[in-house]
């Protein structure tokens, strides 16, 4: 059942609790919806928290951020496209904001010892937050020997071919294989009655920004100053589109392409900024900011190229999963239907899991023998999955260690 719109100041109200909940959105997308049924369901019950189970369970069948596309979602059946857009930039510009000038500092300051000696105990607590998102959610997902296979045969495309095309291509064939396998053949004939009420028209714009966005940063010369611009437009729009699993998937995709394969920076300039971004409230994606703003500057590009780069990086990211969202949720209660529609995604979240594995490999090499970051590392991963001490507060305290030692 669809909520109607609201009064005007009830829209107020929903608006302060977006505030309330963009500053208090520590811990990732679990502990998201925890406060996403506190402040829309539970105490003002702008939508029931079965409305509320249901949106999230389509952010977690599209690709981009779960949390965002939720929320989104939320102001939608509230109040319809101009809250849902409204509600959109409430969430994603305090993070992005900290994170653009994070970029901008660590740029300015990186030639000072002391600003490197408190990021020292950063990047092996960085290292120990995704080998512990690499288990949690490997141990969700690879649970079949397709998804096993799946999962490494990632690992080493990744590893060997050092491309940033290994992503979409594997992704593609993930989903073709786990769909081919796994969904029902009842719910194939669902999918396809679905689908064929979607309008073609929107889905070739979607597609087609990609494309031109590729193009055009394809042709132009990388002499000129729009050069980097347009291709991190396309970077971060192209991995919108293929992260399926939240921040967790987005970081070591980031790390591998921006990093690995095209330099545009170096890896404790890209593990500080991660681990940072822990210790914030708001949205996983909102780290690419801190991507684009430190990729402009290397480039030698100002302040003001700089704050482009934030920009570029936290909208281009953002933008298919909101596009999508606004687009499927007229169609949710058609694609609810499909009771076992996750198992045609299996293969998708596998190969998922298959990039963050090899992203950690990659994060690692770096650190060679380094026993106490290793160790670090290893206390960070420990205290994350047998206690309930949060991620900001561990990151915080590696960054007074390092301020006083």
């Amino acid at each position: 059942m669809e909520t109607k719109p609201i009064s005007a100041k009830k829209q107020l109200l929903f608006l302060r609790n977006v505030i309330f909940f963009t500053f208090t959105s520590f811990g990732g997308a679990s502990a998201h919806l925890a406060l996403l049924l506190k402040y829309f369901v539970h105490n003002t019950k702008f939508i029931t928290e079965e409305e509320l189970l249901e949106l999230n369970a389509l952010a977690q069948v599209l690709p981009g951020p779960a949390s965002t596309q939720t929320l989104v979602g939320i102001a939608w059946k509230v109040g319809k496209i101009k809250l849902a857009i409204i509600t959109f930039l409430i969430w994603i510009l305090p993070t992005a904001a900290i994170m653009t000038f994070a970029a901008i500092s660590y740029a300015m300051l990186d030639q000072q010892r002391k600003f490197a000696d408190v990021l020292e105990y950063i990047q092996p607590i960085a290292l120990g937050i995704v080998a512990y998102g690499a288990f949690k959610l490997g141990k969700k997902v690879l649970t079949s020997q397709v998804s096993i296979f799946l999962s490494f045969a990632a690992v080493v495309a990744t590893l060997v071919l050092k491309n940033a095309y290994v992503f979409p291509l594997a992704i593609l064939i993930g989903g073709i294989i786990s769909s081919a396998i796994e969904t029902p053949k009842e719910e194939t004939d669902l999918r396809v009655k679905l689908f064929s009420n979607l309008n073609p028209r929107k889905l070739i714009y979607f597609l087609g920004a990609l494309l031109l966005f590729a193009l055009v940063g394809a042709i132009i010369n990388r002499t000129s100053p729009f050069s980097l611009p347009i291709r991190l437009l396309e970077n971060f729009y192209r991995n919108g589109i293929l992260v399926f699993g939240g921040g967790q998937v987005l970081v070591p995709l980031m790390f591998t392409e921006f990093v690995e394969m095209k330099h545009y920076l170096q890896a404790p300039g890209f593990l500080s900024g991660f681990a940072l971004q822990q210790a914030l409230p708001g949205p996983t994606f909102s780290f690419t900011s801190y991507l684009g703003a430190l990729s402009m500057r290397n480039f030698g590009y100002g302040i003001g190229g700089q704050i482009l780069g934030g920009v570029i990086g936290v909208i281009g990211i953002n933008l298919p999963g909101l596009i999508l969202v606004l687009f499927i949720v007229p169609f949710w209660d058609d694609l609810k239907k499909i009771s076992r529609i996750r198992h045609s995604l299996s293969g998708i979240n596998a190969v998922s899991v298959g990039f963050i594995f090899a992203a950690f490999i990659l994060l690692l090499l770096p650190m060679g023998f380094n026993w106490l970051f290793i160790a670090i590392m290893i206390i960070t991963f420990l205290v994350l999955n047998f206690t309930k001490i949060s991620t900001p507060l561990i990151v915080l305290a590696g960054i007074l260690v390092g301020y006083l030692f």
